[in-house]
């Protein structure tokens, strides 16, 4: 019995997903934890896993497409098998045409796709011969085969899964003979020479061109939250300048205990919020409706630039964590956010977040509210100024941070009030472990 493959909801915001590469072509035989296709969602890359095996019948959306949640995109099954009905409902439904989905299509949102086993290709009849092919290679199209993992590891490895002996059906490529290629030290492929396009490169900067280009699932949530923020929820600012030196001072000392692991700014401002946050539970609220949802949990979501927008990882329970605590899973979240690898449940739910742009030399600016958060702190860079102490002038390292309020749950007042106990935190730092 044929399945579908469908674009599954990989999070529950993902209105719609781009397919960025298929690891299958039709033809190609699949097993259980193979992948099938790297789906772009409105925030990370995922990959389709099979969850059991069958011949890729069909591929019904192509690379670069994108289709909303729930559209077909391929066909598992049997070899031979009939698939006219699927494709004409995959017709119809491309069309606009309504078409009764039955309880079987539908994926999980938890679930990448469902591919139930298929049993294997039958023999040919009696006096069919398929064409001769050398072992491992695809009589249909006369490429090796070998499974999408073992050629993911491959290139990965940069390997050829040409010079890679198979010991799956028919001399097929599997993981194992990849691992064992590997182990075995088989050469990789002579890099490209580079002196050649290197003395044709052009001198100097390049022309700029006019050009439109496709946003990314990323760029089109952001497009769409943006417009339920900075509209509807009533913003307001708040700026303080910190002191510094303490704080640097002590992440030096710190840092020099170390043998693994460093402690960064961006660490102290996460821990010192989520300390200010506990004595002030009213900024750590959210606007639910006509209600006001004070959290349990202190979740600080980290403002993190990729290439495509911006994406939030969250460290849970940020309170009750230590600085290297803190560090080290910013630095793990921080690495598979760039990667696009971090999961929903990563990236959703915190409920106040902090954005730095202190590294690209900002000295202040405002962050628009990421709702249902109620606020967050936008932090500048740490300059040398002149600032006047008990009546003189010293040069002391300071640093602007503003928080964004929403209004319906954050009044001026108690936004202060926090602000004040978190630039106290900052300029003495000893408050963290009394």
């Amino acid at each position: 019995m044929a399945t579908k493959v469908v674009m599954a909801q990989l999070s529950p915001t993902m209105e719609e997903g781009k397919l960025l590469e298929w690891k299958v072509a039709e033809g190609d035989t699949v097993e259980a934890s193979d992948l099938l296709a790297e789906i772009e969602t409105d925030k990370a890359n995922m990959d389709i896993e099979a969850l059991g095996g069958g011949v890729v019948l069909k591929i019904l959306v192509q690379a670069g497409e994108t289709v909303p949640v729930g559209a077909l995109i391929g066909i598992i099954g049997e070899e031979g098998e009939d698939i006219s009905a699927l494709l004409a409902e995959a017709e119809a439904a491309a069309s606009g045409t309504p078409v009764e989905a039955s309880p079987s299509d539908h994926v999980p949102a938890t679930e990448e796709v469902v591919v139930p086993p298929a049993p294997r290709a039958a023999p040919p009849p009696p006096g069919v011969e398929l064409p001769h092919s050398h072992a491992g290679e695809s009589a249909v199209t006369g490429r090796m085969m070998a499974s999408p993992v073992a050629r993911r590891m491959a290139d990965e490895a940069g390997l050829r899964v040409s010079e890679i002996s198979g010991s799956g059906p028919g001399g097929r490529v599997v993981k194992r003979d990849v691992e064992a290629a590997i182990a075995a030290g088989v050469p990789a492929p002579p890099p490209v020479a580079l002196a050649a396009s290197r003395s044709a490169a052009p001198v100097g900067p390049p022309r700029l061109v006019d050009e439109t280009l496709e946003p990314s699932q990323m760029r089109k949530a952001i497009a769409r939250r943006l417009v339920t923020s900075i509209g509807p929820v009533p913003h307001f600012f708040l700026t303080t300048e910190v002191d510094m030196g303490r704080v640097l001072q002590l992440r030096k000392a710190m840092n020099a205990r170390l043998e693994d692991g460093k402690v960064g700014v961006n660490d102290v401002l996460v821990k010192v919020a989520a300390e200010a946050l506990t004595r002030h539970p009213e900024i750590n609220a959210s606007w639910q409706e006509d209600t006001i949802r004070r959290h349990g949990s202190v979740d600080i979501g980290i403002a993190v630039a990729i290439e495509d927008g911006l994406i939030t990882p969250v460290l849970r329970d940020a309170d009750r964590k230590g600085l290297l605590e803190i560090s080290a899973e910013a630095v793990e979240l921080i690495g598979r956010a760039r990667e696009k690898r971090l999961l929903p449940e990563e990236y959703q739910g915190a409920t106040f977040s902090v954005s730095n742009l202190g590294m690209f030399e900002i000295d202040q600016f405002t962050a628009i509210i990421n709702p249902p958060e109620a606020a967050i702190l936008a932090v500048g860079s740490t300059i040398e100024k002149p600032v006047a102490v008990d009546g003189e002038i010293q040069v002391r390292q300071r640093m602007r941070v503003t928080m964004s309020c929403d209004h319906r749950v954050i009044d001026g007042a108690s936004g202060a009030r926090f602000l004040q106990t978190f630039k106290a935190m900052l300029e003495n730092p000893l408050e963290l472990v009394l």
